[in-house]
């Protein structure tokens, strides 16, 4: 079974929309694109390197279409990934001239792809990595897809925009596995999902 991790750059109140650049998601009317820039430092690129290790990708369709105009004139900061598979969850799309993409319409098309041997599929990756896609991401919460979660979270607020989690997903319990902070004041952390929510009484 390969797992799937959700890597998603979010603000204090959970806001994901938009973080590379001001034109990149104005949906909505949000005005704040761009937002990651400012925290930008040393510790911070180490980091995010550890993250753009070679590993299939599973995007939603309007996270696919701005990366389909960027990355591939712009492979030098991600070497992979032009050679990754890129699987795009899409019911309007069907194709696309970037190299490596496969199209997916169902949540039994996810749930195949994450249960399909490694050694049957053509990368021989692992891991599944979800960027950006924030419709996608709570469809996956929601029906229980998410093995790992990676947020690297910056220091404020924006009030408004597309935030990773709402209404839809299930109770579940998660494991830290590692965290890291920048000069900057970013922090990076690893999450592994670990079975159900447990309850109990403060003090009993």
């Amino acid at each position: 079974m390969r797992k799937i991790l959700v890597l998603s750059m979010i603000t204090l109140d959970g806001v994901m929309q938009s973080p590379g650049a001001p034109e990149e998601d104005t949906e909505g009317g949000f005005e704040h694109g761009g937002w990651v820039a400012p925290f930008d430092d040393e510790v911070s690129g180490e980091l995010m390197q550890r993250l753009l290790k070679p590993a299939d990708l599973l995007l939603g369709r309007k996270t696919f279409q701005i990366w389909e105009d960027y990355w591939p004139e712009h492979s030098e900061y991600w070497p992979s990934v032009n050679a990754v598979t890129k699987y795009v969850f899409s019911n309007t799309i069907t194709n696309s001239e970037w190299e490596n993409t496969v199209f997916l319409n169902s949540v039994s098309a996810i749930r195949n792809l994450k249960n399909t041997p490694v050694e049957k599929q053509a990368s021989k990756s692992t891991d599944i990595q979800v960027w950006g896609s924030s419709e996608l991401i709570q469809l996956l919460l929601k029906q229980d897809l998410v093995d790992e979660l990676w947020l690297i979270i910056y220091p404020l607020t924006l009030g408004k925009g597309k935030k990773l989690f709402v209404d839809g997903a299930i109770p579940a319990a998660f494991t830290l596995i590692e965290s890291s902070s920048t000069p900057s004041g970013l922090i990076f952390a690893h999450f592994k999902r670990a079975g159900e929510v447990k309850t109990g009484t403060v003090g009993a």
